[in-house]
């Protein structure tokens, strides 16, 4: 197992950032495919405290792009291209849908690369393909369907629900990250003319975009100005950037980086600065190997809360 950067040269970097230290006791997300096909969650150092077998997508090589810690401390991943399930960390099925055969797509081709769960239990579908975004109740009826805008807009990567209730999402082709309202309207798009993946909208009102193959990470203003960026590789580090895909805003206002397909000698995940400086690096090979897509750094209060539960599950 490779460490990337000790903790102590991490506390040393965000002290001279003027930043807070992240604590110790940070735990990662993570859900591989590529042949990897395993959900798990590790500490700081990438120990392994979780572990589970995914079924991997049925079609193609692609796989997961997208997973969450529910509040409850239940997982919601995508089993196969079409098949969300949320588990238990003790491996218990406890929800599943599948939009290859629900709410009126038994005969259309779908694929799902983008969901989440709302407060109020519905969990959010976005159903590439089809073109739509949905809202279904624990027994899986369609409570809300939102289209998504024509020109290629159908075919997403992530979507990520906003404060105001509107959806950010990402379109490989013609590459742009739409801000739709409730309405399936388009309130605000940048083109970026990538096959971008990841997008989020930060507490300053910018956005934050991987650009999936154009190997960058930029973030724009509302007025669509570029305001910072990464490109290729990150200033003063060996780190090449690959496919770009999750970000995350932490808490001490550092971005996390998910860096796909950048092959072994680069880390999967990295927590970078607004001064460019890399704090910290997720770099797992063996667990996670080139097909990292997807992960979730937990907070505080999630890390005690999986730990809490892991403990009490049987030995």
């Amino acid at each position: 197992m490779k460490i990337s950067l000790c903790w102590a040269l991490l506390l040393s970097l965000t002290a001279s950032a003027g930043l807070a230290a992240e604590p110790s006791d940070r735990l990662v997300l993570v859900g591989a495919s590529y042949g990897k096909n395993v959900l798990a969650i590790c500490d700081i150092d990438g120990n392994v405290l979780w572990k589970h077998k995914t079924a991997g997508p049925k079609r193609g090589h692609a796989g997961h792009h997208d997973v969450h810690l529910l509040p409850n401390g239940n997982i919601l991943f995508h089993d196969s291209w079409t098949k969300l399930k949320e588990i238990t960390l003790g491996k218990k099925i406890v929800w599943e849908y599948d939009s290859a055969n629900a709410n009126g797509n038994r005969d259309r081709r779908v694929d799902v690369h983008a969901f989440d769960r709302l407060a109020n239990g519905e969990t959010v579908i976005v159903e590439s393909g089809v073109g739509r975004i949905i809202h279904v109740d624990r027994d899986g009826n369609l409570v809300k369907e939102i289209p998504l805008g024509d020109g290629g807009r159908k075919h997403t990567r992530l979507m990520r629900v906003l404060k105001n209730g509107h959806y950010l999402v990402c379109a490989e082709n013609p590459g742009t990250v739409t801000e739709y309202d409730e309405a399936g309207d388009i309130v605000w798009e940048y083109e970026i003319g990538t096959r971008v993946f990841g997008a989020i909208r930060l507490d300053n009102g910018n956005t934050m975009i991987c650009s999936g193959n154009g190997n960058s990470v930029v973030e724009v203003s509302p007025e669509k100005k570029v305001v910072w960026e990464i490109s290729k590789t990150v200033p003063q580090t060996d780190i090449t950037l690959g496919w770009m895909t999750c970000l995350q805003e932490l808490p001490n206002g550092n971005i996390a980086v998910g860096n796909c397909h950048a092959g072994e000698n680069n880390p999967q995940i990295f927590e970078i600065t607004k001064d460019k400086q890399v704090v910290w690096q997720f770099d797992e090979w063996d667990l996670v190997g080139n097909g990292l897509a997807c992960w979730q750094i937990l907070d505080a209060k999630q890390s005690a809360l999986v730990r809490r539960q892991l403990e009490q599950l049987d030995p």
